[in-house]
């Protein structure tokens, strides 16, 4: 199976299809939403189908639920096994998060106590949907707003853990642990140096919205801004590290032009640069 290249991607928004047509972009991948495309056709299909043709292709789902009660719903599986095969993408991703309730589905990535029978959980729930799909899969680290007192693990540990006893891989979202640290009051160079790199499949950047509380600042994942400086800072000493990894920038809400948006890959990409050419001159 064929893996995303060790380059910077950008989310595809149809906003952005016709410039992307005009000049065809340096990119390494584009990354969708695969809940936008459950549909059999129409303009979303026609347009993918156009970036597909000439670029890697990622996945990124959002209602999975891995982290819900109960058994996966079958019906959104068989969907998103539909869509893999028909567009055959490099990578597939998932949150680790739940966002059911029964037969209902919430517009959100809700987080999870940190035990033993969470762990155990989200694990057949991977297995589930890796033997449904026919591949592996990604999960990623969430963003969190508040901490459970049930919680006994790690969440580093439970990440590994995870990919440990199913054989999936790792979706380092930078971001994700800057917002995290900073509202939990906990170091995020330490969590990093915590995390098994050599599991990441693919990294995620993205920008925040921050508040001012009395108790210090309070961060929230709003994919609606550039990357901001800190965390630039800590994907390049990511990188320095492990060298180039599939590298997305996210940018979902308050979409800005095609030009803004080219630059973050581009800022991206020189970075991914530079750890390669840090490692090819430390070996």
């Amino acid at each position: 199976m064929k893996t995303l290249p060790k380059a910077a991607g950008l989310g595809f928004k149809p906003d952005h299809f016709a410039a992307i047509m005009a000049e065809p972009p340096a990119l390494g991948f584009f990354e969708v939403h695969a809940e936008n495309y459950m549909g059999a056709g129409g303009l979303p299909h026609a347009q993918l189908a156009a970036i597909r043709a000439d670029h890697a292709l990622s996945l990124h789902g959002v209602g999975l639920s891995i982290g819900g009660p109960g058994r996966l719903n079958a019906d959104h599986l068989a969907r998103l096994r539909r869509l893999c095969d028909r567009y055959q993408p490099e990578s597939f991703s998932e949150h680790l998060a739940w966002s059911s309730h029964g037969t209902d589905y919430l517009n959100d990535l809700l987080p999870l106590p940190y035990t033993d029978e969470t762990l155990a959980l989200v694990c057949d729930h991977v297995d589930e949907a890796q033997a449904a799909l026919g591949r592996r899969i990604l999960i990623e680290n969430p963003s969190t707003y508040v901490l459970f007192e049930q919680s006994v693990i790690p969440e580093v540990d439970f990440l590994y853990e995870i990919a440990r006893r199913t054989g999936c891989g790792l979706l380092l979202d930078v971001n994700n642990v800057f917002v995290s640290c900073t509202n939990h009051r906990t170091d995020p160079r330490r969590w990093l140096a915590d995390f098994p790199l050599h599991l990441v499949g693919e990294i995620h950047l993205g920008g925040h919205a921050s508040e001012e509380l009395p108790s210090g600042p309070f961060l929230i994942d709003s994919h609606d801004s550039e990357v901001a400086d800190p965390v630039w800072t800590l994907f390049t000493e990511v990188i320095a590290r492990t060298g180039p990894l599939p590298t997305l920038v996210e940018w979902d809400n308050d979409l800005p032009d095609w030009s803004t948006l080219r630059a973050e890959a581009a800022r991206a990409q020189h970075i991914l640069d530079q750890g390669e050419h840090h490692l090819a001159r430390a070996s």
